[in-house]
């Protein structure tokens, strides 16, 4: 079972990942620099947007955390986990957006994301997921290795099976069916995932981030 430090544990990291991300985006941006808003959430949590827009290089990025919790799940969000239906649950996300200004650089999205139902009890659940996928508007193919040889890093040091898996998660995920083609170049996707146990999937999870 889960102890409440070791879920402070992974908003702690996702809000470093938020700094470090935001930093090296504002390095690479030499006017506008982000804004943060912090935001509560009624039924408990809340969390911190960065937003930068009207850049040189970048037209706009979203950077956004959350740690947000409740006392019981609607039933919407239960429909293919029954066994969680009506548990207390907290859930901690980073989720990011960047769209540069010039069309040959591409967009990307990243996020990623811990949930936990019934901590402390019986019927606890926890997972990660995440991931990340880039969407050129002019593919380059050296942008597609660089991407792909990074997301082959971040998983490398935990299984070399992860990077073909994900890999091919992200492809399905993001297939277009009324074009016959994925969206953008790929990435990474990952659900469901506790694997090697707490330690381990938090340090795959921020690898990825």
């Amino acid at each position: 079972m889960l102890e409440i430090a070791k879920i402070d544990s992974v908003a702690a990291v996702f809000r470093k990942l938020q700094g470090t991300i935001t930093e090296a985006l504002e390095n690479e941006e030499p006017t506008a620099r982000f804004i943060e808003d912090a935001w509560e959430r009624p039924e408990g949590g809340g969390g911190f947007s960065r937003v930068l827009a009207g850049g040189t290089v970048l037209e706009k990025a979203g950077v956004n955390f959350s740690d947000v919790s409740g006392q019981t799940l609607p039933a919407s969000a239960t429909a293919a986990r029954p066994e969680i239906a009506g548990l207390p649950f907290r859930a901690v996300g980073l989720s990011l957006v960047i769209h540069p200004l010039n069309p040959y650089v591409p967009t990307s999205h990243m996020n990623v994301r811990f949930f936990v139902a019934g901590a402390g009890t019986s019927a606890e659940r926890w997972w990660f997921g995440g991931g990340f996928d880039l969407t050129p508007f002019y593919p380059f193919r050296e942008d597609a290795v660089h991407w792909h040889e990074t997301a082959r890093a971040a998983c490398a040091p935990f299984d070399e099976a992860y990077y073909p898996r994900f890999k091919a998660h992200c492809d399905e995920y993001f297939y277009l069916p009324h074009r016959g083609e994925t969206r953008g170049v790929g990435g990474l996707f990952f659900d469901d995932f506790n694997e090697g146990g707490f330690a381990r999937a938090l340090a795959f999870t921020e690898s990825v981030g």
